[in-house]
């Protein structure tokens, strides 16, 4: 190793590590904006499913667990804590729901839609 490269090298050093940690930051910061992005269009989807769904208690079963899925999935991706753990517990809680009354269990996924939406909006203004 030359005198130059000998005095540059923690140089170069500093910048890689620098740089390492800079993309890491990004790599956040799109995962935040992806589950900000995705965690609304799931439970608007399922809000415009269980409306059509009333009638059919086992169709509107397998909506709210494939949103459960979805909001697992977000939040197994989000680097925000506050937006992974609002997701896990909306889909703990819908999870929870009995469809066999169609009326209570729209008015359960509308409540707890309502309060998950303000906390990611929350979570994504940060």
């Amino acid at each position: 190793m030359g005198p130059l490269t000998r005095r540059f090298a923690p140089l170069i050093a500093f910048a890689a590590f620098t740089l390492a940690a800079g993309c890491g930051e990004v790599n956040n910061t799109i995962d935040k904006a992806q589950a900000c992005l995705e965690a609304p269009k799931i439970v608007t989807q399922l809000g415009a499913e269980i409306t059509k769904l009333k009638d059919d208690p086992k169709a509107m079963d397998k909506a709210i667990d494939d949103a459960a899925t979805k909001l697992n999935d977000v939040a197994d991706k989000a680097a925000n804590t506050t937006l992974k753990q609002a997701s896990e517990d909306l889909a703990r809680t819908l999870g929870e729901i009995d469809v066999n009354n169609a009326i209570d269990s729209a008015q359960k996924v509308g409540t707890e839609t309502a309060a998950y939406l303000e906390k990611v909006a929350k979570a994504c203004a940060s």
